[in-house]
């Protein structure tokens, strides 16, 4: 995986998508920022920028991914491979459904995931050294380059769906006492049934990630 190293930039998911659409470069490649001043978060809502923290956004054409992988469920896969590299450095790091990571209750980072044409471009935002009101950051320290370059060489090993999933269900009860979005409805996730396709059975309805 190649990966552009910025000072500053609106967006790494925008600046990214660009270089794309523009054939510019080709995938795998990342972006990683210092700062970013207009990042993007779940259901487009912006994503606070503090120097020091986590602004990446990479790209992976779709015949690189595992072939379990339904790609509704892509935020979920490369989320929580990221997840299993912080716990094994010591964090308590859990990641509710589908794309938010949290320490306890409070949320530090998110995934989104977007199609340009035949490529996956993921957007990664973490909190590793400040965080705004409401928010909290991770919780040990970490070299983002040297972290980075055991996320990127899991990714190159194309660690099945089923693999991930095994270890993911067994953290999902943890999920229990808050909530997520569909098309801006609020739903409790106390009582929905995950699926092994990383779906989730609310009311009888079948939902998917759509980040």
């Amino acid at each position: 995986m190649k990966i552009l190293y910025l000072k500053e930039i609106d967006s790494t998911q925008s600046y990214l998508k660009k270089l794309i659409k523009s054939k510019e470069i080709k995938a795998p490649f990342a972006v990683l920022s210092d700062v970013q001043s207009a990042g993007v978060g779940s259901r487009d809502n912006t994503w606070n920028s503090q120097k020091g923290n986590l602004f990446l956004s990479f790209a992976i054409d779709l015949d690189e991914l595992p072939q379990d992988l339904k790609l509704e469920s892509a935020s979920i896969y490369f989320s929580y491979i990221f997840k299993i590299l912080l716990f094994e450095e010591g964090s308590c790091v859990w990641i509710k459904w589908p794309n938010d990571f949290y320490i306890e209750d409070k949320k530090i980072g998110g995934m989104i995931t977007n199609l340009e044409g035949n490529t996956l471009i993921c957007g990664l935002g973490l909190n590793l050294l400040t965080a705004p009101e409401g928010f909290a950051k991770l919780d040990i320290n970490v070299d983002k380059k040297e972290v980075l370059k055991k996320y990127f060489k899991k990714i190159e090993e194309k660690i099945s769906w089923k693999q991930v999933f095994s270890k993911y269900e067994l953290e999902f009860p943890k999920n229990k006492n808050f909530f997520t979005h569909n098309k801006n409805i609020k739903i409790p996730l106390e009582d929905v049934e995950l699926q092994e396709d990383g779906s989730i059975i609310n009311n009888g309805k079948r939902i998917y990630s759509t980040r």
